[in-house]
């Protein structure tokens, strides 16, 4: 059986017109031709074909394709010899894909959090705490409302500096917040109250606007979600409680009609 070279083009998803050019350049010559000298190609001439665009697909030019394939056509190399050659190329090529989509889906990841720094960038801003730890419980519990919202089009914005800058911020607020629960001051004294106060400034200033509602929501899981409370903890122990009275009694400091 053979073909005609516009059903082989459609076979291959190639062009007509470049079926002609690998003819012209004898790369793949059609094993015949009607009486009027339509070409016509032979199932030998498909397998060819494919091996021809096997090895276009991994970038090799067509002058080394043609070397290649009239090696193997005149037994001047071993077919198995040319497989193993082949399984390897395509090893290599799936390798450098699988690291490409790696680095593409990293990408996305960081757009998508608007964290845009490198693995070194992150560890030294943030240190062993990693910001997207809470990423997906994060957008699943909030991802529909406009205060995760603009989180995300305010982190989007910022540049290392500006994430070293935030992150400063909060460790000097923990010191002074872990001193203040050294020195036995209550939460419902003023000091800590006021710290609670910087507390949700601190967020309505880089992350979104917290209502001393939000805030005292926030309270609660600081001790109930054993993850915060063991952030809040390392500063000192029990500070997690601590700041979880401070905030309430700030807020009914605020709120109270």
């Amino acid at each position: 059986m053979s073909y005609s070279v516009g059903q082989v083009a459609g076979f291959a998803g190639i062009t007509v017109r470049t079926l002609h050019h690998y003819d012209e350049i004898g790369l793949l010559v059609p094993s015949e031709r009607t009486y009027a000298g339509h070409r016509r190609y032979s199932d030998a001439d498909l397998d060819r074909l494919q091996q021809i665009l096997f090895y276009r697909e991994l970038g090799f030019p067509l002058e080394e394709v043609a070397a290649l394939l009239d090696a193997l056509a005149t037994g001047n190399s071993d077919p198995r010899t040319h497989l193993r050659r082949q399984h390897e190329l395509l090893t290599a090529r799936i390798e450098k894909l699988q690291k490409m989509a790696t680095a593409v889906e990293h990408a996305m990841e960081a757009r998508k959090m608007g964290i845009n720094l490198t693995p070194e960038e992150r560890f030294e801003v943030f240190g062993d705490k990693d910001p997207e730890q809470y990423r997906d419980e994060a957008e699943a519990r909030w991802g529909d409302t406009e205060a995760y919202a603009e989180s995300q089009r305010r982190a989007a914005t910022y540049t290392k500096e500006d994430w070293k800058r935030i992150q400063a911020e909060v460790d000097a607020w923990g010191e002074r917040y872990a001193a203040l629960v050294a020195a036995g001051e209550q939460p419902t004294g003023a000091a800590a109250m006021d710290m609670a106060e910087e507390h949700r400034q601190h967020i309505g200033r880089y992350y979104f606007e917290v209502p001393y509602e939000m805030h005292r929501c926030f309270a609660e899981m600081y001790v109930s979600d054993e993850r915060f409370k063991a952030f809040y903890d390392a500063m000192r122990p029990g500070l997690a409680e601590h700041l979880r009275d401070a905030i309430l009694a700030n807020a009914d400091r605020h709120t109270a009609s």
